[in-house]
């Protein structure tokens, strides 16, 4: 289970287009307005119609101490064929009495439970233990944010050691060998993620000790993975599709030729 505050929905997920809406009680997109959504299962962006998605809502009427509460429930099933697989949140958010009834405002507290986690869908050609750091280090982001951010480290050292193949050592070292490697605007990413807050103290350590950062700094990392996984893991493997691609047409154009060059009979 993966656990938001009211501040921390991330961006790429559908709970970011919160509105007040009547006929959603509050929650998400208008039923019958279509919804942008990236599938965390599959990574295809793609948009969501009604017959894809269920949301429903409970009031809590009973008495308390903690006021007046809604929580909101919300399926959504991923239109690709190959993939077709289930997401599934619930969010709470306070109501109040209006002249049009029972509104509620933006939810304070999100539990995104199927997946559990906001992690992108990382292709299989990234190395597996890359893919099992991000993937926990998303898991805990808000929940603990300095592991996220010691597992963070440990992914972006995996990622730069096993992309450029650099020397092993400091954190640190290992981004300065890369620096004339990569472009300029990667490398400003990097060097801007590593300036910010405690990070960039942190990267002179050693990646598994762990140090206090906050939870946005500890997104910041995850996003940091996140941007070099595309850059590079996911850029390469386009362009060697394309080239291979490009390959074939010419290698198939030679054997058309080769084989209607002979003599004529």
């Amino acid at each position: 289970m993966f656990l938001y505050d009211g501040s921390a929905v991330r961006s790429d997920f559908a709970l970011t287009h919160m509105v007040i809406t009547r006929n959603t009680g509050g929650w998400g997109n208008a039923m019958g307005t279509p919804l942008h959504w990236t599938c965390p299962f599959c990574g295809r962006d793609t948009t969501i119609a009604d017959e894809r998605r269920h949301a429903d809502y409970t009031d809590l009427d009973i008495e308390n101490a903690d006021g007046q509460m809604r929580a909101h429930t919300e399926f959504i099933v991923c239109p690709n064929p190959e993939c077709r697989k289930v997401s599934y949140t619930v969010a709470l958010s306070e109501w109040k009495t209006t002249q049009f009834g029972r509104q509620a405002g933006k939810p304070f507290k999100v539990w995104q439970l199927i997946p559990s986690s906001t992690a992108m869908a990382m292709p299989g050609y990234v190395p597996q233990a890359v893919v099992s750091d991000y993937q926990e280090a998303c898991l805990i982001r808000d929940l603990s944010p300095k592991a996220s951010a010691t597992l963070s480290r440990r992914c972006l050292q995996g990622i730069i050691r096993d992309y450029w193949a650099v020397k092993p050592g400091r954190l640190v070292d290992e981004i300065d060998a890369i620096k004339d490697k990569t472009d300029p605007l990667t490398w400003d990413a990097i060097d801007a993620v590593r300036r910010v807050g405690n990070i960039g103290a942190h990267m002179e350590k050693d990646i598994d000790i762990i140090v206090d950062v906050d939870s946005r700094e500890a997104e910041l990392l995850i996003g940091l993975i996140e941007t070099l996984v595309r850059d590079w893991y996911i850029t390469r493997e386009e362009r060697r599709l394309r080239l291979e691609a490009i390959k074939k047409v010419a290698d198939t154009k030679d054997a058309a030729r080769r084989g209607g060059s002979g003599p004529s009979s």
